[in-house]
């Protein structure tokens, strides 16, 4: 597997240089995408600008890897133009996979994500500090 990769305080970018996510490419990128994982990065993004296809074993590791980041409380982002590409990716059945045209929006989509799972974890506090809250004193 051809990539670069960035990591950021929020995200790990990886860039793909490979025109087909198929043959060793799926178990490469799951063994990348695991050892992020151990790193502590929930969030990573993947441009897939140069990839035309993506092979049944590309999905079915797709579709881990979008599970593991969302049980991190992360995001799976692919970034991509190619309208075949995400035809076929939607067709997949791969839940809650976000794919967004440029690098950029996906970044912001990983901010957002982080905001939500902030306010989502306050709102948790606020109401376990509620106690007894509605309870019927005997």
């Amino acid at each position: 597997m051809n990539y670069t990769i960035e990591k950021n305080e929020q995200y790990a970018l990886i860039r793909l240089a490979d025109g087909e996510f198929s043959e060793e490419i799926p178990a490469d990128f799951e063994n990348l995408s695991r050892s992020l994982f151990r790193e502590g990065y929930s969030n990573i993004i993947v441009d897939m600008a140069p990839v035309q296809a993506v092979d049944q074993a590309g999905v079915a590791t797709i579709r881990k890897i979008n599970r593991q980041c969302t049980n991190e409380v992360g995001l799976l982002v692919l970034v991509t133009k190619n309208d075949t590409l995400i035809d076929f990716l939607d067709k997949s059945n791969i839940g809650d996979l976000t794919i967004l045209p440029t690098v950029e929006e996906a970044v912001d989509a990983v901010f957002m994500n982080e905001l939500e799972n902030d306010f989502r974890s306050e709102e948790d506090d606020e109401y376990d500090a509620g106690g007894s809250i509605g309870r019927d004193a005997d």
